[in-house]
């Protein structure tokens, strides 16, 4: 069957053919660049109801030549191409047509897509519509759209339906299975995207310009504590592999994701646990790795091993975990000779920078951690019992003043030992400064 003669004559209507044409579109701007768009008086009717309106009787209309209609549009430098592309469009656009055929890029269709809603074309609005929320976006166009969507109204609100808020469940659930795959072990393909997926759980509970994405509640850090006791589980299997004399690479990985899991932690403030563990496995960890050769990997290991201590010492000598005076002493007594050794092992790989690069790389140690270890141990130091401290003290000073440095401690220690009589006497503890003595 044969369309209706409108529709014929419609489909016949080309866009600019002045031979046809019954009406000049106007478009001018404040630059002065004035165009006349030759167009047909039934496609702009029917598509746009500005052209509607400014075709009936409501408005006062001016004949040119050929006794054709004339519509004057006024519009910004920036907007004009865009005017011409939608009058363009007004002649291809229906129900039938792909946005993929109307629009071609994202800053052409934002861009009819506002022409479009001033001069009220439903069927290119709602093209423009579609395609904006079907295609990607760079983050610039993101940006723009933010800018530019909320003013369409309602119709185009799909359009920035993905950078809406999502539910909190939703945020709560994508956190518990990104953190369980960044303390997992997955093959070697699929490091990288772990890496990803560490780097995102960091990002959702930072706060920066924006509040946290995330607020951890009872369900979620009861998680996050089963997943760290997995990786703790994992960590114990590997000092038992390496007791027996069998390859570390798996240790050096789960090390690694300790220190990342220690951040995560310290910003929920639930390293308590953490710190805990870390300080009974103490003794068995520098056992074994004492016991491997100096190779690249050991000292790769002894990276790794020391970041994590440096996080732990930081929290005991600082109060944020409150341990008893045994175990504090046990961890200066663990720990001062292992740093004490691994800083030169650290520093000659360093150098070796030139040689190997890649050697050099994985094993440097940032000097704030070193100075925070250092910071760190003073402070523990200086809170044990005095008689304690002159023994960790004096184990330093026969090694004649190497890292970590603790003068400040010696120092403090002179002060309170020469004044402690005087000064516990002045309290009425004159015995109890004799026995300290």
């Amino acid at each position: 069957m044969e369309p209706p003669d409108d529709q014929q004559a419609e489909a016949s209507y080309t866009f600019g053919d002045r031979s046809t044409s019954d009406i000049v579109v106007r478009l001018r701007n404040e630059e002065g660049r004035d165009d006349w768009i030759y167009c047909h008086s039934k496609i702009l009717t029917e598509k746009s109801r500005y052209f509607a309106d400014r075709l009936s009787d409501k408005w006062p209309t001016c004949k040119i030549l050929d006794s054709r209609y004339c519509v004057e549009v006024i519009c910004q430098e920036s907007d004009y191409d865009h005017h011409i592309n939608l009058l363009r469009l007004l002649y291809v656009v229906s129900d039938d047509v792909p946005e993929d055929q109307l629009c071609h890029n994202v800053k052409s269709a934002l861009g009819i897509l506002c022409v479009a809603k001033e001069l009220d074309c439903p069927l290119i609005v709602t093209a423009c519509v579609n395609y904006l929320e079907a295609v990607p976006w760079e983050e610039g166009e993101e940006e723009e759209m933010l800018r530019v969507v909320p003013m369409i109204g309602p119709e185009a609100e799909p359009v920035l339906a993905r950078l809406q808020p999502v539910d909190p469940s939703a945020v709560a659930g994508i956190f518990s299975s990104g953190f369980r795959f960044a303390t997992s072990s997955p093959p070697q393909p699929l490091c990288d995207i772990k890496a990803s997926a560490q780097e995102q759980i960091e990002y959702m509970i930072t706060e920066d310009d924006d509040a946290p994405l995330l607020i951890a509640d009872e369900v979620i850090k009861l998680e996050v504590k089963e997943c760290v006791k997995s990786l703790f589980a994992r960590f114990f299997q590997c000092l038992e592999a390496m007791d027996s004399g069998k390859n570390g690479l798996s240790l050096k990985m789960v090390v690694s994701d300790l220190s990342w899991a220690f951040q995560i932690l310290t910003k929920m403030e639930m390293v308590r646990d953490f710190v805990v563990t870390w300080v009974e496995t103490s003794e068995k960890l520098v056992k074994v790795v004492e016991a491997m050769e100096t190779a690249a990997e050991t000292v790769e290991i002894r990276v790794k091993v020391t970041e994590v201590t440096s996080k732990v010492v930081e929290a005991i000598g600082y109060g944020t975990v409150i341990l008893p005076t045994v175990k504090r002493l046990q961890m200066v007594k663990l720990w001062l000779p292992f740093v004490r050794e691994t800083k030169p092992l650290v520093d000659s790989a360093g150098s070796n920078q030139e040689e190997d690069k890649e050697e050099g790389v994985r094993c440097k140690i940032d000097g704030e951690i070193w100075q925070a270890l250092e910071s760190s141990f003073v402070s523990i130091i200086l809170a044990l019992p005095s008689s304690d401290q002159a023994e960790i003290l004096t184990e330093w000073l026969s090694k004649n003043g190497v890292y970590p440095d603790l003068t400040e401690a010696f120092e403090v220690w002179c002060y309170r030992s020469k004044v402690a009589k005087r000064r516990l006497g002045l309290l009425g503890g004159e015995e109890d400064g004799k026995d300290m003595s």
